[in-house]
Formats: structure tokens, sequence, C-alpha cells
């Protein structure tokens, strides 16, 4: 269950609520997003620091389209996007993968590391393990 901060943003701020169902069509309707993971807030009580964060980031940041993840759906996108701790920030170009950043930072690491993700060439959905077949470029992400 999300806590009080996080509930916020899906229902105050209106931040759409992902889940299996409607995960695919609003990330690929989207040219930026950024997708936030909490796992549970109590377990990871930085989730609620990043939940006042992130209103911020997005005013920063308004090409950013935010979406928060249903806890339900979270470990798949774990494996899908291999990012290492929660909170997790997972952004997006036109659904395809551009980085994450985890955890709490400093706003001057955020302004940094989200330029810097924002002027990338998306790359396949990194994934758990080593690929076994390598195939270079965007067309073998099988998006």
């Amino acid at each position: 269950m999300p806590s009080p901060l996080v509930e916020r943003l899906i229902e105050e701020l209106n931040y759409p609520h992902l889940s299996e169902e409607n995960f695919e069509s609003f990330i690929q309707k989207e040219e930026f997003s950024v997708l936030f993971l909490t796992e549970q807030p109590k377990q990871f009580p930085e989730s609620n620091d990043v939940a006042v964060i992130l209103p911020e980031l997005i005013k920063a940041f308004p090409k950013l389209t935010p979406a928060v993840v249903s806890t339900d759906y979270e470990r798949e996108l774990r494996g899908r996007y291999n990012f290492r701790a929660y909170p997790a920030l997972v952004f997006l170009k036109q659904g395809k993968y551009l980085g994450d950043i985890t955890k709490v930072r400093n706003w001057d690491e955020y302004m940094s590391m989200i330029s810097d993700l924002l002027s990338k060439e998306p790359t396949c959905d990194p994934g758990i393990g080593t690929p076994v077949v390598f195939n270079p470029g965007p067309a073998s992400c099988g998006h």
C-alpha cells in the first residue's frame, strides 16, 4: 500500500498509476516518461522523500511525464530495467530505456543526471543477466 505522500502523486497531482494492464500503452504514447518505483515505503522510507522531490523535478524538466508504478508490478519491471535499489526513477523515451536514478540524491545530482539521460539515445531494456545473442543497434530491442 502506498504511503500518503505517494498517494498524493496519484490522487492530487493526477500522476498515472501504472499496472500490467496500462503500462505499455502509457510508455508508448509519451515522448519522455519517468516511472517512480517505490517498493514498500515502510521498508524503503526514501520513497517518501522521492515522492516529495519528484513534482519539483517535473517542474524543472516539464517534458517528462511522470507515473507511479503499482507495487504489484514493480518486480517485473525491476527485471526489465535492472535497477539496483529502491526507490527508483526509470527514464524512457517513446517507451525505450534511457536510464535510471535510484535512492535519494541531492538536487545538483538530479539536475545533472536527468539532463544527461534526456540527451541520450534510448537503448534496449537492460534486463537481468548477460544476453545470449548480440545484435547491435536499436532494432534488436524487440520493441
